[in-house]
């Protein structure tokens, strides 16, 4: 098994590799998926059906599968290896419950589903894209929302000057550092930022999900140099 291509999936490790480091790269990462869950359970009702596009190693729908008992879950993500990550962890929960997709990025996604979803979500996979295609990205998750449908992503973030980005990156070495990563390892992994993904502001952030037609868009959770929003359709 090999890592994804970097133009498809950037990330630095292997699927196996994923569940186990990430929570010592990514400040509070639980999190996403965690306030994700409160956020769609305070909607006004429960999503009969909820797309996880760059769903990884399956863990979002791992937790979520059991909080919303009549939901289908559609996974996708660019990488073979996650996918196949994905259900072997899942593999005890009904196979009714569950769809896989055939890989792909969600910007290149284009066959039609039985049923549009009420949810999409999309949590730390559009980064990775230049901004033509995280444009094009969102859209193909506007288009195949319901009407009313919400769509949740989370993404790392450009702060808003270039002192910001000095003192952010700093800030997230440190979290790094404090979780047991090694200068070297840290210094590696911050140069990612502007040549393996390509963060946006969170002002660029709320333009282009207006742009892209949302009615409703809220930014809803920040720290560090991530940030979560969720749109309505």
């Amino acid at each position: 098994m090999t890592p994804a291509k970097p133009a498809k999936n950037a990330t630095p490790h292997l699927p196996e590799d994923y569940d186990a480091r990430i929570s010592g790269v990514l400040p509070h990462y639980s999190s996403f998926h965690q306030e994700t869950i409160k956020l769609i359970k305070s909607l006004p009702s429960s999503p009969k059906v909820w797309m996880d596009t760059g769903c990884g190693t399956g863990s979002l729908v791992n937790k979520a599968i059991e909080e919303f008992p009549f939901t289908k879950f559609l996974l996708l993500d660019p990488s073979e290896g996650m996918l196949e990550q994905a259900k072997q962890k899942l593999s005890s929960c009904p196979a009714g419950r569950l769809e896989f997709l055939k890989a792909s990025p969600t910007q290149e996604f284009s066959p039609k589903l039985e049923e549009k979803p009420d949810i999409i979500t999309a949590i730390q996979c559009h980064h990775y894209l230049s901004r033509k295609d995280r444009t094009k990205a969102t859209r193909v998750c506007y288009d195949l929302l319901k009407d009313s449908g919400v769509y949740i992503t989370f993404e790392n973030i450009r702060p808003l000057t270039e002192n910001g980005v000095i003192i952010g990156k700093r800030y997230w070495g440190n979290f790094q550092l404090a979780h047991g990563r090694n200068e070297e390892e840290i210094e590696k992994h911050l140069e990612r930022f502007d040549t393996e993904y390509f963060p946006i502001t969170v002002e660029e952030h709320l333009k282009l999900l207006r742009e892209t037609g949302f009615r409703t868009v809220e930014l809803f959770w920040y720290s560090y140099m991530q940030a979560g929003f969720y749109c309505i359709k």
